[in-house]
């Protein structure tokens, strides 16, 4: 005998050990015996369990109706630890805000406003997804604490565009397919904004080439793009396309697309090619 073999008697040995003796002889008339007798004590268990659980349910019910003893107690809500209270001016929204002094911007935008497009990526400022705007700077809101932005000018994906007329950054990524699965996007495009303004200021990076003198509107290379954009991470890997709708925004000329839908004349022509390599 195996030992698959033995666990199974002892399954049914054990099962048959919580069985009444009545019980016991009234499946051996029915002929219910071996496996068959413990899918049917499986069964009959499942069905008990979930009838405990709908008469429980519907007792829940019963007393949620009731109302409550006046000597009854209940606890008190937990107020905000270490209060402070907090003016911002979101998308040119003045926003007065009590939060808990240790509450991140981020937070504050996504669980107290409502400001769902900022994401929550590493938590950790690694990423780049919750890059925000505060008074024309790009910052991580996941390590900017709310109360440090006290009276200052808060942009998010949100306030880029003009109604329904979308910023010419969000377009140009949209042009670019510089998204995937969108989720670092609005921190990408804020970012992406922010550096245009960073480059009319004149400020250097790491590859510019003369850091001795900060001239104002710095011409930007693909390599500054991608040096400037590099704390901003895309896991799909769209960077041609964020680079090239970015590129696209700071010259204010159209940059030519580096793929396009291929033609019917280009697509006979890759199924003749494809015909001559199998003569081949």
């Amino acid at each position: 005998m195996d030992d698959n073999q033995e666990r199974q008697d002892f399954d049914l040995t054990e099962s048959d050990e919580q069985l009444s003796a009545d019980e016991k002889t009234l499946l051996d008339e029915l002929g219910i015996v071996g496996a068959a007798r413990r899918k049917f004590l499986e069964q009959n268990m499942a069905a008990a369990l979930g009838t405990f659980a709908f008469h429980l349910l519907a007792k829940e019910e019963v007393f949620a109706t009731l109302a409550a003893s006046p000597d009854a107690v209940f606890a008190s809500t937990a107020g905000v630890e270490n209060a402070v209270k907090v003016l911002l001016k979101i998308n040119g929204s003045t926003q007065r805000l009590e939060v808990d002094s240790r509450t991140v911007l981020l937070d504050a935008l996504r669980e107290r406003l409502g400001l769902t497009g900022t994401k929550k990526g590493c938590d950790q400022g690694q990423c780049g997804a919750c890059t925000v705007i505060v008074d024309g700077r790009r910052v991580l809101s996941c390590l900017t604490l709310a109360a440090s932005c006290e009276g200052k000018e808060v942009t998010t994906i949100e306030g880029l565009a003009d109604a329904d007329n979308l910023h010419p950054m969000q377009a140009a990524f949209i042009k670019h397919d510089g998204f995937q699965c969108g989720y670092c996007t609005p921190g990408q495009i804020c970012s992406a904004v922010a550096l245009l303004q960073e480059a009319k200021n004149g400020d250097v990076s790491h590859v510019t080439n003369n850091l001795r003198t900060s001239p104002q509107n710095l011409e930007l290379s693909d390599e500054e793009i991608r040096e400037r954009m590099s704390g901003n991470i895309c896991r799909c890997g769209a960077y041609p396309g964020i680079v090239a709708a970015i590129k696209e925004v700071h010259s204010g000329r159209e940059t030519a697309q580096t793929r396009h839908f291929a033609s019917d004349e280009e697509i006979a022509i890759a199924f003749n090619e494809g015909k001559a390599d199998e003569i081949v």
